[in-house]
């Protein structure tokens, strides 16, 4: 058994940070029920990159005939961010469309919507409406901002939420400009909080046996990030500067560049001083007293630095690695994607799974990071299909056929 197995979620989100808690919920054992604009779905089904999009640039395609080939099942994007789901289509802008998610909603466990500051207002399937026909619903509104405050109105992107938290302002190297992290940090630390917050608040429910709702802003999520920054300004106030690989409150702790122009990330702890300047030749350092401890490396941060800067690029990346594990000093190569997915440890640990698509064929797939003892571990599943559940859900309502067909011919669904 899964541990969220018998929770239904509806979806009624898109593009990135709820759908990603909706994947984690999902492999997790939720059904995830997907709701998806008729004809269109969620906009990143038409996303890059596309599976056998290679082929057809190759193949001179243009660009309309491109886009018609690609269709909406294609967008790896996609892929990454809705696995395991169920998908079907509603028109929230229609009476019957409102009527037909009030329906799912009656008998579901958690909501997750992510639409501006009281649209689902205007459609009647806001946290009062939806609450007064299910009254152990689990509601979460994540938003960029809150719904409350002079921002809630405003909008905003992964990196513009990097930018306000002041993340990207750390972000950079020593003396150069902000740059943003290499993987959109806010909207997937977004979908990590309001994943343990459904699940904080599942547990809740099973304790008062009734629901709660949750407003949750991205942009207060990226301010939980700063806790190591902010204990720094509060003690010291001190603003944090861009140091590159380097740790603002620990010498070493940085990326090393090596013979081969590869890099080595060492971060060490006073036990380690010592054996480190060994491997690296550097014993005048080793015994040096001003740097047995580490608030005396980092006083002479830019002496040590150069030392270790200059002594590293006599050994290549590999070379460096096997003699610091050997020393039992903490490293590791810095690697690039394709060397990532090669990897024999990662790959042991069958971190790297797959799933089947129709339309996609077989796709790889990160696995969530779960190995449970007692419940079944999640497994990729495949992204639906656009719309592929419609008929099966309405019909569990109690929908017939003629019905679907009439909501359909009146683009309710």
């Amino acid at each position: 058994m899964k541990p969220l197995a018998g929770i239904t979620v509806i979806e009624l989100a898109r593009v990135l940070a709820c759908p990603f808690a909706g994947m984690i919920l999902a492999e997790l054992g939720a059904r995830v029920i997907k709701v998806e604009q008729p004809n269109s779905g969620d906009e990143t089904r038409g996303y890059e990159p596309f599976v056998g999009q290679d082929q057809l640039v190759r193949d001179n395609m243009d660009e309309d005939d491109l886009a018609a080939a690609l269709g909406h099942e294609r967008s790896a994007y996609f892929y990454a961010f809705n696995r395991s789901k169920e998908s079907i289509t509603v028109n929230l802008r229609s009476t019957e469309g409102q009527k037909v998610v009030r329906e799912l909603v009656s008998n579901a466990d958690v909501v997750l919507e992510n639409f501006p500051v009281g649209t689902l207002k205007r459609y009647g399937l806001d946290w009062p409406s939806l609450k007064a026909i299910n009254s152990r619903l689990i509601y979460v509104s994540c938003t960029g901002f809150g719904q409350t405050g002079p921002y809630s109105k405003k909008k905003g992107y992964d990196t513009v939420f990097q930018a306000m938290s002041g993340i990207m302002s750390l972000t950079g190297e020593k003396d150069g400009g902000p740059v943003k992290p290499g993987i959109p940090v806010s909207d997937m630390s977004s979908g990590l909080w309001i994943a343990l917050g459904v699940v904080s608040m599942l547990n809740g429910r099973s304790r008062e046996g009734e629901g709660s709702y949750l407003d949750f802003s991205m942009l207060d999520g990226q301010i939980s990030l700063l806790a190591l920054a902010a204990a720094r300004y509060f003690t010291l106030d001190e603003v944090p500067e861009r140091l590159g690989t380097e740790h603002p409150g620990r010498v070493p702790s940085a990326s090393f560049r090596c013979a081969d122009g590869g890099y080595v990330h060492i971060t060490g702890a006073d036990q380690h001083w010592q054996p480190l300047c060994q491997l690296l030749g550097l014993d005048a350092m080793a015994h040096d007293p001003r740097l047995q401890v580490n608030s005396g490396r980092v006083m002479h941060r830019d002496e040590v630095m150069a030392a270790l800067s200059d002594a590293t690029k006599r050994l290549t990346r590999d070379e460096l690695c096997a003699a610091c594990d050997a020393a039992g000093v903490p490293a590791g190569p810095l690697k690039h994607l394709d060397e990532v997915v090669d990897d024999p440890h990662l790959n042991a640990r069958g971190v790297f799974g797959a799933f089947d698509h129709p339309e996609g064929g077989r796709f790889p797939a990160i696995r969530l990071p779960f190995q449970f003892d007692g419940l079944d571990s999640p497994a990729p599943g495949r992204p639906p299909l656009l719309g592929e559940h419609t008929d099966e859900v309405l019909s569990e309502l109690g929908y017939d056929s003629q019905r679907i067909q009439a909501l359909r011919t009146e683009g309710a669904i």
